[in-house]
C-alpha cells in the first residue's frame, strides 16, 4: 500500500465486509494464519534487509563503499566509488563511474534520471547484492539501499489472543468531498495523505470515531494509538486495513492491528496517527512489540 510517498509494498489480505465472521471458524482461522504469514513475508522481503536511508543534498553526491561517499555502501558489498547523483530541485541524475558494473532491470546503465517510489515506475539501480531507489517525503529525496544478501534480525509477530469483542462493525461517514490531511511522520514533518471520510464505532463500551486514510484505492487504512501503546505495543501506533466500506458499513477487525515497518527497521518513513485517532481505551489485540530494532 502506497501512502503519499510511505510505501509499504502490498496491501495485506484482509477480511471482507459483508457479514462479521466467527473467530472460531476454520474459515477466520485460516484467513487469519494465511495474513499473518503475508505480513511476515512482506517483512522479510521489503524490510528487513534495509541497510541505509540517505538524504540527498543539492549538488553531486558520491556513491560507493568509501564511508566519506554521501551514500556509504555497505564495505565489501561494492566499489568504493560506484558512481554520482546530480540532484537538484526533485530530479535526480546517476552516473556509473568507470569500469563499475551498475543495473537497471537486468541492463547496465552509464547515466540514468532517477524516478522516485511515487511515480508508478521507480528506477532501481544494482550493484551485486544491493538495491538502490530514491524515495520522495514531501520536498525531501533520500537514497534506500537494500541488501538482497542480508537476513538481519527479523523477530517474528507476537499477538494477543484472537477476540470476538475486537471484530467492530463501523459506519462510515464520508466527508462530501474527499480532502487531503496532514499526518505526522517519524521524520518529523507531515506528509499529505487523501482521507474520504471518519468510521465511527462503539469500542469497549465507548463510541469513538477514526480518520481513515487511503490512496488510489478504495480500502481503507486506519492509523491508531491506545492505551497500550508504548507498554505492550508499538509505541509509536499500529495500523489496520479494512475492505471499501459497502453500504455505509465497514468490518473493523483489531485483531489484525500491526506495527508499522518502523518497528523493524531505522530507514522506514512511517506515518503516525494523527491526534484524532488516539483511542481512550486500551485496544488488547492485534501485534504486541517488545523492541524489534
Amino acid at each position: 500500500m502506497r501512502f503519499s510517498g510511505i510505501v509499504f509494498l502490498c496491501l495485506l489480505p484482509i477480511v471482507a465486509a459483508a457479514a462479521t465472521p466467527d473467530i472460531h471458524s476454520a474459515a477466520y482461522q485460516a484467513d487469519f494464519a494465511k495474513w499473518h504469514d503475508s505480513l511476515e513475508n512482506s517483512r522479510r522481503k521489503n524490510w528487513v534487509p534495509l541497510v541505509g536511508l540517505f538524504w540527498l543534498r543539492d549538488g553531486d553526491n558520491r556513491i560507493g563503499s568509501d564511508q566519506k561517499d554521501d551514500v556509504p555502501l555497505p564495505e565489501g558489498k561494492a566499489p568504493a566509488q560506484v558512481g554520482v547523483i546530480s540532484f537538484h530541485a526533485g530530479k535526480a541524475v546517476f552516473t556509473a563511474a568507470p569500469s563499475v558494473t551498475v543495473t537497471n532491470q537486468g541492463k547496465p546503465v552509464k547515466q540514468i534520471d532517477l524516478q522516485p517510489d511515487t511515480t508508478d515506475k521507480p528506477t532501481v539501480l544494482q550493484v551485486g547484492a544491493l538495491r538502490m531507489h530514491m524515495i520522495q517525503r514531501e520536498q525531501r529525496f533520500g537514497i534506500r539501499v537494500k541488501d538482497t544478501s542480508h537476513g538481519g534480525d527479523f523477530h517474528e509477530p507476537e499477538f494477543f489472543p484472537l477476540s470476538s469483542s475486537y471484530l467492530v462493525e463501523a459506519t462510515f461517514l464520508p466527508y462530501a468531498q474527499p480532502k487531503k490531511v496532514a499526518i505526522p511522520t517519524v521524520l518529523g514533518q507531515d506528509a499529505t495523505m487523501d482521507s474520504p471520510g471518519e468510521v465511527e464505532f462503539t469500542l469497549n463500551g465507548q463510541k469513538m470515531r477514526l480518520q481513515a486514510v487511503t490512496e488510489g484505492s478504495p480500502e481503507l487504512m486506519l492509523i491508531i494509538k491506545d492505551k497500550t501503546s508504548g507498554k505492550t505495543t508499538y509505541p509509536a501506533g499500529r495500523f489496520i486495513d479494512t475492505d471499501a466500506p459497502k453500504d455505509g458499513k465497514v468490518l473493523i477487525d483489531f485483531n489484525r492491528a500491526y506495527s508499522p515497518p518502523c518497528a523493524f527497521t531505522a530507514y522506514a518513513t512511517c506515518p503516525m496517527p494523527p491526534r484524532q485517532n488516539w483511542l481512550p481505551t486500551a485496544v488488547e489485540a492485534g501485534e504486541k512489540y517488545s523492541g524489534h530494532h
